[in-house]
């Protein structure tokens, strides 16, 4: 069901003021800069983006990872198209390989890529800052502070990616992707230019002779969007006393603003490149410079490097999101408060879900588990208690061959690899080619949760459904052939309801064997399994209307 907030920007989207979220705000602008593409992987606070998107009429596609989306929003940019791409900030580690080299290619069509960063990880395993991505892959960074600050910076981003032919980084987090406040559109006067491919073989086959002096012509270009950052009218100055100046960006400057009402401020909007002029002058204005920022001390090292004196945080103050209660307590010299635990009950696997009867019985047979992430990951705790390892989308494979490849015998055996279906198409397909190639002397056990969605996400549709992001037909990926096409013989398809004693037999033979066996555990996620069957009697139909 649409949300009264599509409802209403269908109804007018150049006219009215909006109650918004950062992430609707971003889908705003990228409708009214008329984007042609959105690219994505699902991953909280990033999601609602790409759905957004798509429910506004756009084209948008899920992705299998978000390596996969950065590419295919490179090749519309390569065709003059306008792109999106859409992911949290761990994200941004699997599409990095792409994001480094397309800074040193010619992209005619803005190339957006947003990073939703988790500070304090409230759905994530670190809290990676990746401003240090734009520095690194040397590509222009915005940062907004609120969804009026998220949709005119969108607008902004779109220019400097066009008049510099470069992506652009698009650097969210978790307050702004989904605090609301207001927003008055202004959409931009000219339409995008047509979509159009003319051929630039040096600007972008990255051989070395033709990489090498792209490297400096990057530099360049950057020098440049420094240069004009600085009239740009980007950064704002509020003055206040003289006796203290704040510099800081994104939604640390609402807190500042807040805790220090005396202060002048500098909001910085563009942090990299950052306005060395601007900011000298600023920290010249005042008795004392300060720096207010969420997690690592990006904007404290940048102004010491260019000579300002500035002392950075306590390093209590990098961990978790910044509050106004918490910036005046930076402010004051003093320790920043002890967040109160959160109340209710911890969170648990759903009491049908289809994944409880797997974890019972990994439980009971004792077996060390290399688990991976989704709504599964809860099987670490109570009362299964059945995850030893966790890190990253598609590890559980590789580390479990490596637990295998190490540990002694009787310990081997025990080892099992668990992954999701998403999760398995996202990262875990090379993880069972390496399963194939480098196979352990015990062989290795693969379970493979297949509940027919991402769930952990909101129940998007990936590659392993057969349906797209509007529930419609689409190519499917057949686990089952995949993993006997790559050579495993014994794969099993089980319904994980089925007699606890008949899976555990299931399960306990394949430990046995010193062979490689893939067990898929299939059934529909419990929350959406009606509305699974009905679009799967849609799509065989031909519908694309079901749900």
């Amino acid at each position: 069901m649409k949300s009264s907030f599509i409802d209403s920007m269908n109804a007018d989207q150049t006219i009215h003021r909006q109650v918004l979220s950062g992430n609707e705000a971003v889908t705003l602008a990228a409708k009214h800069a008329g984007f042609h593409l959105g690219c994505g992987y699902p991953g909280t606070p990033s999601t609602e983006i790409l759905e957004t998107f798509h429910e506004l009429g756009g084209h948008a596609e899920w992705s299998p990872n978000e390596k996969v989306a950065l590419e295919v929003a490179l090749g519309a940019s390569y065709g003059r198209g306008r792109a999106l791409a859409t992911m949290k900030h761990v994200g941004l580690n699997v599409a990095a390989d792409v994001l480094f080299t397309a800074a040193l290619t010619d992209c005619p069509g803005a190339l957006i890529v947003v990073s939703a960063d988790d500070p304090g990880m409230s759905s994530s395993q670190n809290e990676q800052d990746n401003r240090r991505y734009a520095v690194a892959a040397a590509v222009p960074m915005l940062e907004p502070s609120d969804s009026q600050d998220a949709y005119d910076l969108f607008l902004v981003a779109t220019e400097i990616s066009e008049r510099w032919r470069m992506p652009v980084l698009f650097r969210m987090t978790t307050r702004v992707c989904h605090s609301k406040s207001i927003v008055t559109p202004h959409p931009p006067n000219s339409p995008p230019a047509a979509t159009n491919y003319e051929r630039n073989i040096p600007g972008r086959v990255r051989i070395p002779a033709f990489a090498r002096p792209a490297h400096p012509l990057l530099r360049a270009k950057l020098a440049e969007i420094a240069a004009w950052a600085e009239t740009s009218g980007l950064h704002r100055i509020e003055r206040g006393t003289s006796d203290v100046g704040i510099v800081t960006s994104g939604v640390a400057y609402l807190h500042t603003r807040e805790a220090a009402p005396d202060a002048s401020i500098l909001k910085l909007a563009l942090t990299h490149p950052l306005p060395e002029k601007a900011i000298k002058d600023f920290a010249a204005s005042v008795k004392t410079c300060r720096v207010v920022e969420e997690g690592d001390p990006y904007l404290v090292e940048s102004l010491r490097f260019m000579g300002i004196p500035v002392a950075a945080a306590p390093t209590e103050f990098r961990f978790g999101e910044l509050n106004v209660e918490s910036v005046r307590k930076l402010l004051a010299g003093e320790k920043k408060p002890t967040p109160a635990g959160a109340p209710g009950r911890p969170p648990r696997l759903c009491d049908a879900c289809p994944h409880c009867n797997v974890f019972e019985v990994l439980r009971k047979l004792g077996c060390i588990v290399a688990g991976d992430i989704g709504c599964y990951t809860l099987g670490v705790l109570p009362p299964y208690e059945a995850m030893d390892t966790m890190v990253d989308m598609g590890a559980s494979i590789g580390m479990g061959l490596g637990l295998r490849h190490v540990l002694p015998r009787e310990q081997a055996k025990k080892v099992v690899s668990v992954i999701g279906d998403s999760t398995f198409i996202h990262s875990g397909l090379t993880g069972m080619a390496e399963m194939v190639y480098n196979p352990p002397s015990t062989g290795h056990v693969l379970i493979i949760l297949d509940n027919e969605t991402t769930a952990m996400t909101g129940h998007q549709e990936h590659a392993g459904t057969g349906r797209d992001m509007n529930h419609r037909k689409s190519g499917r990926i057949v686990i089952e052939d995949v993993a006997q096409a790559m050579g495993i013989r014994n794969v099993h398809i089980v319904d994980p309801f089925m007699k606890q004693d008949e899976f555990e037999r299931l399960v306990g033979d394949a430990l046995v064997r010193d062979e490689l066996t893939v067990i898929i555990a299939r059934r529909p996620c419990v929350l959406i399994a009606g509305q699974i069957r009905a679009w799967k009697q849609a799509a065989a139909e031909g519908c694309c209307n079901a749900g």
